[in-house]
């Protein structure tokens, strides 16, 4: 049974697994590596994800979702047709499709796997992605953090020593992780980041862009042009890593809308997103005490590390050019597959050390009683963010209250100091016995391990009571709801594998054809027609020219649509 390692994406998703000592990406049904994180309802009801997915955001946006991983946990869920998914079990469907391809590519079966999550994910963000695995049918075994991840994929590929940062911008999420490597040990030095910061957010500028100089109210357009308006900025943000400018063209309804913009014009508009990424980067400088020339390589990790401004950000901030040899779309999915590979204990990785840091503070609710008659509530740290793992911390709270009987241990996960801005973990009850205030005292302690399990033990001094609980990366639904969505969920059947790529072939005619001039359209309609029925014939025994015949049709359309632009 094969253990396996995925990358579960904003933009897109990945699974890998280690052959004969290498991590390897493993292809879907396409014959790419890359799955677009995107589900959608076909017209037969069966749920399709990835490419085909995709190409149905503008056709068919309320039966079809994407940039679900930013609502891991939460409770917001999205509809589409006649029902309505939480973010878990949209990514239970991706989930299902890697696993299905994986056991495709390896003729046995999957269950195991360790899936990487953004190291700013909080406590709730980690236990829905678990929860999205057990959904799938999947044991998740562990999570990595992503920056860990790459860390681990680009450490072994690079047998020199020294100091790295690595810099992940993804579709949704930002994260920065220092890496030590030496005499065969990767010691992470500490991890900061920005889980609600992403590709995204620089594709919704752009949107906003357009609409100023088209005078459009986005939020008064359709589903439809809405979705329209989002292509057109990816199209602008692609061409804009290439080009000093780009056009853009676009139809909602009768009005064609015409423009340009440019790269300077751009980066002007986002200042305030590249504040955002200076400042996580700047913190893991502080917590790892090093000095920005302090490094032997800055690694970029993620697509949207593409972007110009982002390359310069990071060479202005280090004083030297990053490094752009990794492919930052699959290093992370390569890096999952070899802590699968630790895990399971492969032979190829028995010298391998790594080690890793907490990524958030850890703590509990303590009271300043400075001044007895504006007493506060704060969080106080007992496990500090970006201490190295395994550790070990132990504190003293004591009674404010004469004859107090109860002192509950509340522990909170955060950076903020008042407990309502930071994610409640949990609470231990305590009864202790009734004293004159201040006599009265309780040792906690926090045990934080590699698996990201949390132990929590608590002393009644005086009387030598104890309590523990452990608080791990564990499901946050019940058995019985587990139990009970799973078989809900299976029976919900993914698009035959074997049809998909007629599937997203007609996915992305029908989108080609919502963009199209009128007497395009009619040309179109028959190449459609013409490919429906040839992919349909009984006789066919050998479907690829048919597929690629077509594939290339659409290419003269869409290039004739969308032209590469050199600015």
């Amino acid at each position: 049974m094969a253990f396996c390692g995925i990358d579960l994406g904003t933009t897109n998703s990945l699974i890998a697994v280690i052959e004969e000592g290498t991590p390897k990406l493993i292809p879907n049904a396409l014959g790419q590596v890359l799955t677009p994180s995107c589900v959608g309802i076909g017209d037969t009801g069966s749920v399709l994800v990835g490419q085909a997915a995709k190409e149905r955001l503008i056709t068919h946006p309320r039966m079809t979702a994407a940039s679900f991983k930013r609502l891991m946990g939460s409770k917001e869920e999205s509809v589409l047709g006649k029902s309505s998914y939480r973010p878990e079990e949209l990514s239970q469907f991706v989930l299902r499709s890697l696993k299905e391809d994986a056991e495709a590519y390896l003729k046995e079966s999957v269950s195991d796997v360790v899936i990487s999550v953004p190291a700013y994910f909080s406590d709730h963000q980690r236990k829905a992605t678990i929860d999205a695995g057990r959904l799938a049918g999947l044991k998740v075994e562990r999570l990595v953090n992503e920056p860990t991840a790459a860390a681990l994929a680009y450490g072994l590929g690079d047998a020199t020593e020294g100091k790295y940062l690595i810099f992940d911008l993804g579709g949704g999420t930002f994260d920065v992780s220092i890496l030590d490597k030496y005499e065969g040990v990767m010691e992470i030095r500490a991890t900061t980041g920005d889980s609600g910061l992403g590709g995204d957010d620089f594709t919704g500028i752009i949107e906003r862009m357009i609409a100023a100089l088209g005078k459009l109210d986005l939020n008064q357009l359709d589903l439809i042009d809405q979705a329209r308006v989002r292509r057109a900025a990816e199209l602008l943000k692609i061409n804009l890593s290439s080009s000093h400018e780009a056009p853009f063209v676009l139809s909602i309804g009768k009005q064609k809308y015409e423009g340009t913009i440019t790269r300077q014009a751009f980066e002007t508009e986002c200042s305030g997103l590249l504040r955002r990424l200076r400042a996580p980067t700047e913190r893991a400088l502080v917590d790892a005490r090093l000095k920005p020339d302090s490094f032997d390589s800055i690694v970029l990790v993620g697509g949207s590390t593409r972007l110009p401004m982002v390359r310069s950000l990071v060479a202005r901030m280090f004083g030297r050019l990053p490094l752009v040899s990794v492919d930052p779309d699959t290093t992370v999915a390569l890096g999952a597959a070899v802590q699968a590979g630790l895990a399971k204990r492969d032979g190829a990785f028995k010298d391998v050390v790594m080690t890793d840091v907490c990524p958030f503070t850890l703590g509990v609710v303590a009271t300043d009683a400075s001044n007895p008659k504006q007493m506060t509530n704060y969080v106080r740290a007992v496990i500090e963010r970006n201490a190295v793992i395994p550790i070990s911390r132990k504190m003293r709270l004591h009674t404010l209250d004469d004859n107090q009987t109860t002192l509950p241990v509340r522990v909170f996960q955060g950076e903020n100091l008042r407990p309502e801005a930071n994610i409640h973990i949990g609470t231990i009850p305590l009864t202790v016995p009734p004293k004159p205030k201040g006599e009265e005292c309780v040792d906690i302690q926090f045990t934080y391990d590699i698996s990201g399990a949390l132990e929590v033990e608590v002393e009644v001094l005086s009387t030598g009571v104890k309590d523990r609980k452990i608080f791990r990366n564990v499901s946050g639904l019940s058995e019985e709801e587990l139990d009970k969505r799973f078989k809900a969920l299976a029976a919900i059947k993914l698009h035959p594998r074997e049809h998909i790529e007629n599937e997203a072939l007609l996915a992305r005619a029908e989108r080609l054809y919502a963009e199209q001039t009128p007497q395009n359209r009619e040309v179109l309609r028959q190449w459609i027609k013409q490919f429906e029925a040839e992919i349909s014939d009984q006789r066919l025994r050998e479907p690829t020219p048919v597929r690629k015949a077509f594939c290339e049709r659409l290419d003269t359309m869409e290039n004739s649509l969308f032209p590469d632009f050199e600015g």
